[in-house]
């Protein structure tokens, strides 16, 4: 009887966890467009804490760009991600492909940064040699001038 008391409370429990605590909103986002939109967030965000001069230079505030974008409106969003965040293995899905995105486009830009100070230091070089051949041209021609 014990055992059997035991099974049905465990059955409870794991039957409430997958109950809906939040409807679904009618305009919800679908999670692609979230990981993008959360993506954008993140990027923006990151951007106004190093760059926010530039930003109001340009008159451009961040979250709304992010909203004009995706063509959404803030309550969309918020009912969207409180939606998603009642559902803790969707939600967490859903970070774990932006951060996976953020990650990707971090490596790209390293590489791409690698790439370009190469070819500044190449550039470099090359001048440097440029103006080395220069002087030494100048050297050599003052040398063979007959005095």
């Amino acid at each position: 009887m014990r055992i059997f008391s035991i099974a049905i409370l465990v059955l409870f429990i794991v039957c409430s966890c997958g109950e809906k605590l939040i409807q679904e909103p009618d305009n919800l986002i679908p999670e692609d467009k979230m990981v993008q939109i959360l993506k954008d967030m993140a990027i923006v965000n990151a951007a106004k804490g190093t760059n926010m001069g530039i930003l109001k230079d340009n008159d451009v505030e961040p979250t709304s760009y992010v909203f004009e974008k995706y063509e959404i409106d803030s309550l969309q969003f918020v009912e969207s991600d409180r939606y998603y965040a009642s559902l803790p293995l969707k939600y967490e899905a859903i970070y774990t492909e932006v951060e996976a995105q953020l990650e990707e486009k971090k490596a790209y830009l390293d590489e791409q940064k690698k790439i370009n100070d190469s070819l500044k230091l190449l550039e470099s070089k090359r001048k440097k040699n440029a103006v080395l051949d220069s002087i030494n041209a100048t050297t050599t021609s003052k040398e063979n001038v007959p005095q």
